[in-house]
């Protein structure tokens, strides 16, 4: 071994972490959230066969999928504080057996027994595990990203984005193929849960992200002072800002998570496959937008990276919602996946760039977001049969203009624009993803790679 590459691996973060420790942790994370997409994505893309199992109208599609949204809703009152006390390792841990289990045995309750009630609360159990296990991870890459010195959000949210590419890519085949719900989405479930537990070990304390507690802190930690007090997230304008803006580009994506695929095929008379395909086209244009976002913000900024989201997701839908011709739809499905990929980890970034409240923050954007997931699902089914389920998709839109006119919220912090670099070089974990991103987003090896600056309080 050279003396280059021990030096590359000797300590060069806080509390004695070495840079091969810290990218094998922004790596399993990586892993998470393909995890985490492609299994939801593999339900979304059988929500065609589900109303089928059914005979469902698109209000009784929205009661199901309220039963997701409320689950995720009770889990974001809890997320926060329950890796604030466990760590993000521990509560990922016990949401991927939840989330996991709760996947498999909704498609069994569906195709197997054909209960709707007992659909609504697996869905329930579903939602709460999947929003507990999604903002822990976020909060983790976030921490990461603190260490990293470099925006990777964005790309940690497109391997969310890769695993949807392929939940709905394996959903557009077992639509084809007509394989049963049960078993479709138990082998899904059985592949992550064994992935997820393997990568784990890989994910360390995100308050190894922080420095060494000051003398201040040791006299607080201990009583000798008392500790200053902080006004709640929930008063502080810029939070609840970038909630807001957070909140529209969720809506944008959530919908069309749920919605898409089931517009498709009764907007313009396609079959159930392929609706699921052009949910899929949706999803691989979010990832090709998420991978290419980190060198847009590192060139632009947040703020003209928003703004342009927000017109392309607006642009996208009206096409969806007005076009003669199916052709021009699929064009506005890619603009809309496009204008929808970078709000929501913009948005996390954002809300986590002061480390010591970044836990709080995180939480109460996330809830604001989620706010989509639990009236959106009943709002669209409503209209949708009040006025058609493409014209109910206009909600979307005026959302979308919201968050471009809020999107001055999310502007950098002083010393948060860094120069981007993303590497998957770390022997630890890696993800046969990577040679997606490698066309447009600079790969660099654990040999050749600047140290990090010293961090400094």
């Amino acid at each position: 071994m050279t003396a280059h590459h021990s030096a590359s691996n000797a300590a060069q973060y806080p509390h004695g972490l070495s840079h091969r420790q810290v990218l094998s942790w922004r790596n399993a994370i990586a892993i998470l959230f393909t995890l985490a997409g492609f299994s939801f994505a593999s339900w979304v893309g059988r929500i065609p066969t589900v109303r089928d199992a059914f005979d469902a109208s698109h209000s009784e599609i929205g009661v199901l999928l309220f039963g997701l949204a409320i689950g995720s809703i009770l889990g974001l009152l809890v997320a926060g504080r329950l890796v604030d006390r466990f760590g993000a390792r521990a509560v990922v841990s016990v949401c991927v057996l939840l989330f996991f289990g709760a996947l498999a045995a909704t498609a069994i309750i569906i195709g197997v027994f054909g209960s709707f009630i007992g659909a609504v609360f697996s869905l329930a159990v579903l939602g709460l595990s999947f929003s507990t296990y999604d903002v822990a991870i976020n909060l983790s890459g976030a921490a990461n990203e603190r260490l990293l010195g470099r925006s990777t959000m964005p790309t940690l949210h497109g391997f969310y984005s890769l695993g949807t590419m392929a939940g709905a890519g394996f959903g557009a085949g077992a639509e084809a193929l007509h394989i049963p719900l049960a078993l479709h989405l138990s082998v899904v479930a059985g592949i992550a849960f064994i992935t997820a537990m393997i990568v784990l070990r890989f994910v360390l304390p995100e308050t190894l992200a922080d420095a060494p507690l000051n003398t201040q802190e040791i006299k607080i930690a201990s009583g000798e002072l008392a500790a200053p007090k902080l006004r709640s997230v929930w008063r502080e304008p810029r939070t609840i800002m970038i909630g807001v803006i957070v909140l529209g580009m969720a809506f944008a994506e959530g919908t069309a998570v749920d919605w898409l695929a089931l517009a498709m095929v009764d907007g313009y008379e396609l079959d159930n496959a392929f609706g699921t395909l052009i949910f899929g086209v949706f999803v691989t244009a979010m990832t090709v937008t998420r991978f290419l976002g980190v060198r847009a913000l590192d060139r632009f900024g947040r703020v003209p990276v928003l703004r342009a989201s927000a017109g392309l997701a607006g642009v996208g839908l009206l096409l969806v919602i007005f076009s003669p011709v199916v052709v021009l739809a699929v064009i506005g499905t890619a603009l809309w996946g496009a204008g929808a990929a970078l709000g929501f980890p913009v948005g996390i970034s954002a809300a986590a760039d002061e480390p010591k409240r970044a836990t709080a923050r995180v939480t109460a954007v996330a809830t604001i977001a989620y706010g989509a997931t639990l009236i959106g699902p009943p709002m669209i089914g409503v209209l949708s049969d009040q006025v058609g389920v493409l014209n109910a998709l206009l909600v979307i839109v005026v959302l979308t203009f919201v968050s471009g006119i809020l999107s001055p919220a999310a502007r950098e912090l002083a010393g948060r624009h860094a120069r981007i670099l993303i590497d998957f070089a770390s022997p630890g974990t890696t993800s046969a993803a990577v040679s997606i991103a490698t066309t447009e987003v600079e790969i660099i090896s654990l040999d050749d790679e600047t140290p990090p600056p010293p961090l400094h309080r």
